[in-house]
């Protein structure tokens, strides 16, 4: 498998306020000495107790801040900002309130300068994929949280990005509409062959999902695992509940989440 991101001896820390005494600062460690790499097209699952430095990896990896030590490359070039080439999802759907669903999506290669006619044929192709053909016109006060998060997809996926960077975009939603999205998510993967970063909190969000699963350890976040899915073509959802390898994989994965002692409960 080819290598499209390598991530070595990344480390990021903080100056935050020290709690005992309010006029100093101490230095806090999100991540540390994180080594390993994601292949070309693969969907990597990437999840941890709350405080391992999850959404500041992704923040990493596009390229929203730098890290303290380390580096990141894509393609065998150093991350050094943000670009194109990279895609994000966040949790809260950021989309323009005073803009249709058609208009949220065309907004960026509008600013890029694309041709109306490109963009319109562009747009349209993207709310295809989502399945909202028929919202276009539509704004977001008039859209579900689900329809909304597939216009954030959708505008992620306009500028064509290799990579998709995912921070737990469907965390805020309902449990039958999180399983509806992640199926979709997964068509949606399997047709544009894009490599996905995809962190979560949720053990069975991971093990559906994700090729191969990193698990980080907290305080601060360290690679603890990477476990390889097995039998991915994908699943059903339904076989992901009873499958038996992959009931051992989502215990083991708990069992690693829990060995370390952590002082306040896994989320």
């Amino acid at each position: 498998m080819k290598e499209k991101i390598k991530i070595e001896r990344l480390t990021k820390t903080f100056e935050v306020r020290n709690a005992k005494n309010g006029r100093s600062t101490k230095t806090f460690t999100a991540i540390e000495n994180l080594d390993f790499q994601i292949y070309e097209g693969e969907f990597l699952t990437i999840v941890g107790p709350s405080g391992c430095g999850k959404s500041t990896l992704l923040d990493l990896l596009a390229g929203l801040t730098l890290p303290t030590k380390g580096r990141i490359f894509i393609d065998g070039r150093e991350i050094t900002g943000p670009g194109l080439d990279r895609g994000i999802v966040f949790q809260q759907y950021a989309l323009f309130p005073w803009k249709s669903a058609r208009g949220n999506i065309e907004f960026g290669l509008e600013a890029k300068g694309v041709p109306k006619s490109q963009r319109k044929e562009k747009t349209e192709q993207l709310l295809k994929l989502v399945g909202l053909e028929k919202f276009s016109d539509h704004y977001p006060h008039e859209l579900s949280g689900g329809m909304k998060q597939r216009i954030a997809i959708a505008r992620s996926l306009a500028f064509d990005p290799d990579v998709l960077l995912m921070d737990e975009p469907f965390a805020a939603l309902d449990a039958q509409t999180r399983e509806t999205l992640q199926t979709e998510l997964l068509h949606i993967w399997k047709k544009t062959k894009k490599t996905i970063v995809f962190i979560t909190h949720d053990i069975d969000e991971a093990v559906y999902l994700g090729e191969r699963v990193v698990v980080l350890t907290p305080n601060p976040g360290r690679v603890k695992k990477i476990i390889d899915i097995p039998q991915k073509n994908h699943l059903t959802k339904s076989d992901i509940q009873a499958n038996p390898e992959i009931i051992k994989v989502k215990s083991e994965i708990w069992n690693l989440l829990h060995e370390t002692e952590y002082e306040g409960a896994y989320i």
